[in-house]
């Protein structure tokens, strides 16, 4: 397990070309770039609420290639939750997922208490290879939340990244850090660790 710091270790894997930078930059930048550039791998950093403190969503962009497998088995083990990228335009790419999850689950031993998502990227694409009954089929499978996703045009993005957090049960983390809470949030989501979009 992971030791309990100021970081908080989020890992996306996929496979090359499924929009997993351009997911990460979209949400740490609020940009998007058309061209494709593979990736070796990259760390972002955010600064989030965290257990009425702040910490630091550290998001790790991997490599969509497998020629790193010692890389890829570090970041499972450093990671504290995962996101599973893949293109709706590629049934191919979903299924490429399948010994990534089994990798990690092999190295954590259990994902009962990790957030893991899985993601359909490119959701405004309309040459749709992957139904989102099947992604959703898989999901429950993995016992792991789902959601679809535009890194082109910015959909369900915060969204994800906010849902991550809302899964992870040890700490309570938010996206916002001046400290405010919704009105709505009822005392018994704070207990249970539930986290708030702001």
């Amino acid at each position: 397990m992971p030791e309990q710091s100021n970081d908080y270790r989020v890992v996306v894997f996929g496979a090359g070309g499924v929009g997993k930078s351009s997911l990460v930059l979209r949400f740490v930048k609020g940009t998007f770039r058309d061209t494709y550039i593979p990736t070796i791998e990259d760390t972002y950093r955010q600064v989030i609420s965290c257990d009425k403190s702040v910490c630091t969503l550290q998001i790790t962009d991997t490599t969509g290639s497998h020629q790193f497998p010692a890389m890829q088995r570090l970041s499972i083990s450093k990671g504290h939750a995962f996101i599973l990228v893949y293109s709706i335009t590629s049934k191919q790419s979903l299924e490429e997922l399948g010994p990534i999850y089994q990798l990690i689950v092999q190295i954590k031993g259990s994902v009962e208490d990790i957030p893991v998502m899985l993601v359909g990227n490119k959701c405004d694409e309309t040459q749709r290879e992957v139904d989102t009954r099947e992604a959703q089929a898989v999901a429950q499978q993995w016992k792991c939340a789902f959601m679809e996703t535009s890194a082109k045009m910015n959909y369900n993005v915060k969204e994800l990244f906010q849902e991550l957090l809302t899964l992870e049960t040890r700490r309570n983390m938010s996206l916002s850090i001046d400290g405010k809470r919704s009105n709505k949030q009822k005392r018994t989501d704070r207990i249970k660790g539930k986290c708030t979009l702001m």
